[in-house]
C-alpha cells in the first residue's frame, strides 16, 4: 500500500470508530519519515473537507515514554478546529475509540516560529501567553499497541484539546518549577512540575519548531501548541470529570458522558 492508502485506513478507522491493527505489524519496514507523510496526508484530506489547522501537539516528551517506544525524541501531531472543546464542556465517549486524558500546558503564539535554530528567547518572544490544558488522546490502533511510527502516522494519537485557566505571559512565570495537580471526580490522581517536560515546556516548543522545519512547516501566529504531558495518560470512563490546576494559572476541566 502507498502513503495515501494507509492514510485512508486511519481516516476510516477514526470515522467508523473501529480500530485497525498496528501499522508497524502490517508494514514492518515503515519509517518515521513515511509515518509523518501519512499524518500529513490525513491532515491535507481534512483541510480539503473544510477543516482548519489551529495548532500542533507534542507527544512523547518524557524519557519513560521515549524508552517505552524505543525512540530518542518526541513526536507531534496537528490540531484542527473541530478538535477544540470548551472548558468545562461535556464530551461523549461515543466520539472516541479508547480515549485517555493528559494534562499539559498550551502555548498561544503571537508571531510565527520557524526552525531550524529556534532558541528559548525566540519562543518567549513569540508566545502571547500560556494556559492550562487537557488533551484527550485516542488511538485508531487496536488496544494502544503502538510503536513510534504508529502514533506518528495516527496524528500523534490526538483527538481533542481543552484550554482554560488564566492566560499568563511567559515573562511572569518559571515553568520548570510551576506545579500542577490533576483530579478525577474531585480526587487527586497525580501531580508534577513543569520540569517533567524536557526540563521545561519551552524546550518542547523549541524541539517542535525545529523538527517541523524538516518538512518546511512553520508554527503560525494564533496557533495553539500543546507542549506535552506532565504526567502519565489516564484512561477515561463514562461519568468522569477531570480537573487540572496549575499554580498561578488557574484550572481547566472536562466531563465525559
Amino acid at each position: 500500500m502507498n502513503i495515501t492508502e494507509i492514510a485512508a485506513l486511519l481516516l476510516e478507522a477514526e470515522e467508523k470508530k473501529k480500530p485497525i491493527d498496528p501499522l508497524t505489524a502490517l508494514f514492518p519496514h515503515l519509517s518515521a519519515d513515511e509515518a509523518y507523510q501519512i499524518q500529513l496526508k490525513q491532515v491535507e484530506q481534512k483541510v480539503e473537507n473544510g477543516r482548519t489547522i489551529v495548532g500542533k501537539k507534542i507527544g512523547l516528551t518524557s524519557k519513560a515514554m521515549q524508552h517505552l517506544l524505543q525512540v530518542a525524541e518526541p513526536d507531534y501531531g496537528h490540531l484542527l478546529d473541530d478538535m477544540i472543546v470548551l472548558d468545562g464542556e461535556h464530551v461523549s465517549l461515543d466520539e472516541f475509540i479508547q480515549p485517555k486524558v493528559e494534562f499539559e500546558l498550551a502555548f498561544i503564539l503571537k508571531k510565527d516560529l520557524k526552525g531550524p535554530n529556534v532558541t528559548v528567547m525566540d519562543v518567549i518572544q513569540a508566545t502571547e501567553y500560556v494556559a492550562p490544558a487537557i488533551e484527550i488522546i485516542d488511538s485508531r490502533i487496536r488496544d494502544w499497541k503502538i510503536r513510534f511510527e504508529d502514533t506518528v502516522a495516527d496524528n500523534g494519537s490526538s483527538a481533542r484539546a481543552i484550554i482554560g485557566g488564566k492566560p499568563t505571559p511567559l515573562e511572569n512565570i518559571d515553568l520548570s518549577h510551576t506545579g500542577m495537580a490533576a483530579y478525577r471526580n474531585g480526587q487527586l490522581i497525580d501531580a508534577a512540575a513543569g520540569a517533567a517536560v524536557m526540563g521545561n515546556p519551552i524546550h518542547a516548543v523549541i524541539w517542535l519548531a525545529n523538527a517541523l522545519s524538516r518538512y518546511h512547516i512553520s508554527l503560525h501566529k494564533g496557533e495553539i501548541i500543546l507542549s506535552g504531558a506532565w504526567t502519565a495518560a489516564v484512561p477515561v470512563s463514562r461519568g468522569d470529570t477531570f480537573t487540572v490546576k496549575f499554580a498561578h494559572m488557574g484550572e481547566v476541566a472536562v466531563s465525559f458522558t
